[in-house]
């Protein structure tokens, strides 16, 4: 784009000499955009000859003050700061109305999951925990959140999201180096006791019908999350 040489006649001040650049209005408006300025309005002035094949164009445009690129944040301090919350998974696997269930060394019974890595989501936590501890695999898309649930353990926050795993490949096994195994399906109608607390409470928050008990905690339930208890709060 190469510009002419024109002169602007003004009505009490004498010819103003300027280089024309004959662009079409949004044209315009998207170049002075990109280089910073805010177009406020374009006016079109034709010709007093109506014979005349001739429009101005007025552009009224201010340059926006100068951003940086990107936005800095304050790096994280070198030492590692005292433990404060523990954030975690639990998943759930139907089967033909039982549920799956491992035993923990300690004695309880618990769903699979575990603590989520840094740089993890929970759907990967979840697909990670499942198939290191049950040796099932699961895909992403099978994995729905159902929403987070919010406790207090001896001065920790722990929060624990629960997943529903609609599909899985394999059968579940005890793992080598893993604290829980002896997994198998248990009965929605005659689920054991002993529960793990974390495990009991996401299968209150899932099913908020089953005859569970445990410590309170708040439950979030995600939008898009499959069924849970309605609303939010303590339960």
């Amino acid at each position: 784009m190469a510009p002419r040489e024109q002169m602007i006649l003004l009505r009490d001040d004498p010819p103003l000499p300027t280089q024309m650049w004959v662009l079409a209005p949004q044209l315009w408006e998207d170049l002075l955009t990109s280089y910073g300025f805010r177009v406020g309005a374009i006016d079109l002035l034709p010709h007093p000859d109506d014979s005349a094949r001739v429009i101005q164009q007025l552009i009224r445009a201010r340059r926006l003050p100068d951003r940086r690129a990107r936005v800095s944040s304050r790096p994280r301090g070198a030492r590692s700061p005292a433990a404060h919350a523990a954030v975690g998974v639990g998943a759930i696997l139907i089967s033909e109305q039982a549920i799956l269930l491992g035993r923990h060394r300690r004695g309880t019974l618990e769903l699979p999951g575990g603590s989520v890595e840094a740089g993890e989501s929970f759907a990967d936590a979840v697909i990670r925990e499942l198939a290191e501890e049950t040796g099932l695999i699961a895909r992403a898309e099978d994995v729905g959140l159902s929403g987070t649930l919010v406790d207090r353990v001896e001065g920790v926050l722990r929060v624990t999201v629960g997943a529903l795993v609609r599909a899985w490949q394999g059968h579940p096994a005890t793992r080598p180096d893993e604290n829980v195994g002896d997994w198998a399906w248990y009965p929605l109608d005659q689920l054991p006791d002993g529960l793990f607390v974390c495990s009991a409470q996401i299968l209150t928050a899932w099913r908020p019908d089953l005859p569970i008990d445990h410590p309170p905690a708040h439950f979030t339930r995600f939008a898009s999350g499959p069924a849970a208890a309605p609303g939010n709060g303590l339960f």
